[in-house]
């Protein structure tokens, strides 16, 4: 289900049946009251009148400022985690019509660390979120034994600090551009490694829970286009229950 394409959908439909009212139907019950009538205000113009401008102010920040989303698995572990819900930033890196995707607007670009949500390449009905590792043009090689990035032959600065909660896990902590961000790795699972030259218009994502992540390295670049924003806020998260610690906390 496209909520983009409904949501549109609606706010266009009760707008049109509020302008048409204003502009030809109202006058004639005005009148008609006016001799004394009683008129009542059609039940369609009614819910017209109260659900278009809430419909409407949904539709544009939803479309121009911040869409909410919720984060389905643990590939992006420890950043984020099942059960967060996150706001995205769509005017991080342009703005775009809804539902046909197309860029009115260009106000930024994808940086080295950004953690974006996009459109899955293989299937765009399903949105992903990983962290941005590779720019067009780069060269990213990801070694699976030693579980080191490297861009453009440099070694992306990096070191384990200790065990994780779950004994299958250690923690680790990265520099990727501006971004210091913890990650994940398995030590006993292996992961794909390999070097991958990104394409121009094209980026390479990874999670952050490097051997437990669906991502690049299996199913190759993000297309700009595919962009729908960055993460920037955890607004809640939820396992079996409320989680107050990460309430509010930012996406780094």
């Amino acid at each position: 289900m496209d909520f983009a394409l409904i949501l549109v959908v609606v706010t266009a439909a009760t707008g049109v049946i509020w302008a048409v009212d204003a502009l030809f139907l109202r006058r004639g019950r005005v009148a008609a009251a006016a001799r004394g009538s009683e008129v009542r205000e059609p039940i369609a113009v009614e819910y017209g009148k109260s659900f278009f401008p809430i419909l409407l102010l949904v539709l544009v920040i939803r479309s121009f400022l911040f869409e909410p989303f919720r984060i389905p698995s643990g590939s992006m572990m420890p950043t984020l985690l099942e059960g967060d819900f996150i706001f995205v930033n769509k005017f991080s890196y342009g703005l775009r019509l809804p539902v046909i995707n197309t860029k009115i607007l260009q106000i930024g670009e994808p940086q080295h660390g950004d953690v974006v949500v996009f459109k899955l390449p293989e299937d765009p009905s399903i949105n992903y979120i990983k962290r941005v590792v590779g720019l067009p043009g780069d060269t990213v090689t990801y070694d699976q034994d030693k579980h080191r990035i490297s861009i453009n032959g440099k070694l992306v600065a990096a070191e384990v600090t200790g065990a994780y909660e779950d004994p299958e896990y250690v923690v680790g902590r990265e520099q990727l551009g501006e971004h210091n961000h913890h990650f994940l790795l398995m030590p006993t699972r292996p992961s794909m490694g390999g070097t991958y030259q990104v394409p121009a218009g094209h980026y390479f994502m990874m999670g952050d829970n490097r051997d437990g992540s669906n991502d690049s390295r299996y199913w190759g670049f993000v297309p700009e286009e595919n962009l729908k924003g960055r993460a920037i806020l955890i607004w809640m998260s939820w396992d079996n229950g409320p989680v107050l610690s990460r309430f509010g906390s930012l996406i780094r």
